[in-house]
């Protein structure tokens, strides 16, 4: 009782994320970083994008590090290193940000949904393998798509909110059809599959987003892209330079996805503290889930599912509840910043009514979208903060 009237009586700001206080104890680092730029006056790629790419890559345990423009630009240059384009299909998952789909839109390909598993919200093997089985078919060396005559070409899973797919019956299933696979990793760098694989270095090309508020993050836009193969990661550094190699003279249609070294530097700092910071949100998860067990709420959120033996690096701490949207009011009401990730699947976005997907043809993606609320994670978050959080929680909940 004692703790619930705390609660409702003492009002305690909890945001969302908390980036001042992470820059605070990097400010001196972080300030030399930008000298050394300014100071270089080597604004756009150079030797801070080298580094980056060489410790990301590194730490990815990959080949090659390429750096781009953003997460989303790394996406659609995979792609179109690839040569994804108009007639193509891929396979991907409708629980995820827009990028994902769109960056395959953008080229003139058709993404083809299929279903999440719902305890990682990640893409279901099963639910590919059920599409592959009743809806393709084998002409030569290709898979078509029976309903649409398109080539069904790449699958690209999604790392969802820092545990990585079951990327081992995914990748079989891309062998036995001859897919290409990029691994949207955009909010998993460091995490890790059952036998310490990391994120970004199983399929054909990893994708990594660096914005702000990711686990790493940049100071504005920035991404990077894995790979394990010495000739595509070449395509990908000539593709983000507009085709060109060398300057001036364009054997392919690139785009501008080049990486600012203000931001790899500032990156390179940041990367030191990764491991630290991502220590600090499996701690904050660890006290989230004694505390949820403790509650009177127990009974009323699911709390996020780590799968046995994966490195989940908690980009996000993602509850399933009733009535999500009533909780996120009250607990904005209490000074309690959420997120919801993402309220409506892609399926149902009016730009992809085109494909033709009824609303209940994903049913733990749209269970997923209406039930799901991400709170606050990020290291610096106290246990004073997780315990107000959880009481009003309970509060709601009772």
């Amino acid at each position: 009782m004692a703790r619930a009237a705390r609660a409702t009586d003492e009002k305690i700001d909890v945001p969302l994320l908390d980036l001042k206080t992470q820059f605070a104890s990097i400010r001196d680092e972080i300030m030399e970083a930008i000298g050394r730029v300014c100071d270089s006056q080597w604004f756009v790629m150079g030797p801070e994008v080298t580094k980056l790419e060489q410790s990301v890559a590194s730490y990815c345990n990959a080949e090659h590090g390429v750096g781009v423009s953003s997460g989303t630009d790394a996406l659609l240059v995979a792609l179109m290193a690839l040569d994804i384009g108009p007639g193509d299909e891929v396979i991907t998952t409708p629980y995820t940000f827009f990028a994902t789909g769109g960056a395959v839109a953008r080229l003139g390909a058709r993404p083809v949904y299929c279903d999440i598993d719902p305890a990682s919200y990640n893409l279901d093997p099963g639910s590919v393998g059920a599409f592959i089985e009743s809806c393709c078919e084998r002409r030569g060396s290709d898979l078509i798509n029976k309903s649409t005559g398109g080539h069904v070409k790449a699958m690209i899973p999604v790392h969802l909110y820092g545990q990585m797919a079951d990327m081992d019956p995914l990748m079989s299933l891309a062998r036995e059809n001859g897919l290409r696979v990029i691994e949207d990793a955009a909010q998993a760098i460091g995490s890790e599959y059952h036998d310490g694989r990391r994120a970004g270095s199983i399929g054909d090309i990893g994708c990594f987003s660096f914005f702000p508020s990711k686990n790493l993050g940049a100071f504005g836009d920035a991404g990077l892209c894995t790979a394990n193969d010495a000739e595509l990661a070449e395509r990908l550094r000539v593709l983000r330079v507009h085709g060109g190699k060398p300057k001036y003279y364009h054997a392919v249609i690139g785009g501008n996805f080049r990486l600012d070294a203000l931001q790899a530097a500032i990156l390179s700092v940041k990367l030191k503290y990764l491991d630290e910071w991502t220590a600090g949100r499996q701690a904050n998860a660890d006290t989230y889930d004694r505390m949820f067990a403790a509650s009177a709420a127990a009974g009323s959120v699911v709390v996020p599912k780590r799968l046995q033996g994966f490195r989940h690096i908690f980009n996000q701490y993602v509850i399933r509840v009733e009535q999500r949207d009533e909780l996120r009011a009250f607990l904005t009401e209490s000074g309690i910043g959420t997120e919801i990730y993402y309220p409506v699947s892609l399926h149902e976005q009016q730009c992809f009514s085109y494909l033709g997907y009824s609303g209940d043809a994903f049913p733990q993606s749209s269970l997923a979208a209406r039930s799901t609320l991400a709170l606050p994670i990020y290291p610096e978050l106290t246990t004073e903060q997780q315990s107000y959080v959880v009481d009003r929680i309970t509060e709601f909940c009772s």
